[in-house]
């Protein structure tokens, strides 16, 4: 079933709605990006390189808030497919919308992060086995949004290159978010067998995304070359190309540290080896990537800025890219031992967190008027 666009103009605010129940009748997994910022905000504070009195607090708060917005959401949207499950399936026909089911796994992804971050210091090892399940639910997600969502492209969907933006990596991307929390778990987990299957399936989910989410940058370049920058509307979509490339080389970095210790504990030491140094050359070659985008960002976006930028959720993607690219350079910092490295990656985190206070302020703003509770597929249904 195809949905079509509805202008602005014929959206309406939650206040001027018959009932409250609108907003669950308009929900849509665009929110879950709110958990992305969030919880990659949570992760790049407490992984600062800087002694802050309370930073580590405050990284743990940012946490807790973020599995407090999932469970929310996650009711939400669970409420919509039960009360308005007619309309609810025409997600599956919106060429935008759809898009927006990666950030379900994205976000969890941090959660999951998070318990090994926040959760084993403060509760002990046994949060490992809660965060394994929630990770596997994690990587089934990731799989079922990189498989299916580009299949209805291919099938139900209605798609042209003029109209193409980087929202096409958002389910794409999520296997590969899984393969860097997969990098985290591996080393928490007790049994050398389980370390090894979970280091192998992240591998697996690493190539899984990264070749498709570059071969959607490939097109995407083409179509900013052949039919300039996307509506003022989709602005915050230049960032998500950042998304890929900094999960892609924190992944690598991750894996390869990894590597030494589980291939040799499963008998392959040597493989092990070469893993961890491929695995650093291509977090660096990746990371440098990332900074040719980021720079190619900043520039749209300020072109942007100057004819005024309207405000809807998709302002989220300013923050996740920015933080997972901020981790990878942090990550670097550690690895290779270079002030440049930590001194960026703090003030990237720094950006970042001036970024989501922005973001979250005008959201919070929006839902309270109700102006950000539209789903784009019944906006212009009647009531």
């Amino acid at each position: 079933m195809q949905c079509s666009k509805t202008p602005a103009s014929q959206r309406r605010p939650l206040s001027q709605l018959q009932h409250p129940r609108e907003a669950i009748r308009q929900f849509t997994p665009n929110w879950f990006a709110a958990t992305m910022g969030t919880g990659v905000l949570a992760l790049a504070l407490a992984q600062l390189p800087l002694q802050v009195p309370g930073l580590h607090l405050l990284a743990e708060g940012l946490w807790w808030f973020t599995i407090f917005l999932f469970l929310l959401f996650s009711a939400a949207y669970a409420a919509r497919w039960m009360l308005f499950f007619d309309e609810a399936r025409r997600i599956f026909g919106h060429s935008t919308v759809s898009m927006f089911f990666g950030t379900i796994p994205m976000g969890l992804a941090t959660i999951i992060n998070g318990f090994l971050l926040f959760g084993v210091p403060r509760w002990g090892q046994g949060v490992v086995s809660l965060a394994e399940v929630l990770w596997w639910l994690d990587v089934a997600l990731s799989l079922a949004c990189g498989v299916l969502i580009p299949y209805m492209m291919f099938t139900r969907q209605e798609h042209s290159i003029d109209q193409m933006t980087a929202v096409w990596l958002l389910p794409v991307v999520a296997a590969e978010v899984a393969a860097a929390s997969g990098g985290l778990l591996a080393p928490h987990l007790l049994e050398a067998h389980s370390q090894w299957v979970v280091l192998v399936t992240s591998y697996v989910l690493w190539a899984f995304s990264l070749p498709v989410a570059f071969s959607i940058l490939t097109i995407l370049m083409l179509r900013m070359a052949l039919h300039k920058l996307p509506h003022e509307s989709m602005a915050a979509s230049s960032w998500l190309a950042l998304g890929p490339i900094g999960t892609g080389a924190l992944g690598m970095l991750l894996l390869g540290s990894d590597a030494p210790a589980i291939f040799a504990a499963n008998g392959l030491p040597g493989i092990g080896e070469i893993a961890a140094g491929l695995g650093l050359v291509a977090g660096i070659t990746l990371w440098g990537f990332g900074l040719w985008w980021m720079l190619m960002a900043v520039l749209i976006t300020r072109r942007y800025l100057r004819a005024g930028i309207p405000f809807n959720l998709g302002w989220w993607g300013f923050t996740f890219p920015l933080g997972v690219y901020a981790l990878a350079t942090l990550k670097l910092a550690s690895t290779l031992n270079l002030s440049f490295f930590s001194i960026f990656g703090s003030v990237l985190v720094l950006a970042l967190a001036i970024m989501w206070l922005i973001v979250a302020k005008r959201t919070v703003q929006g839902a309270y008027k109700g102006e950000l509770f539209v789903s784009p597929c019944i906006a212009g249904l009647a009531k």
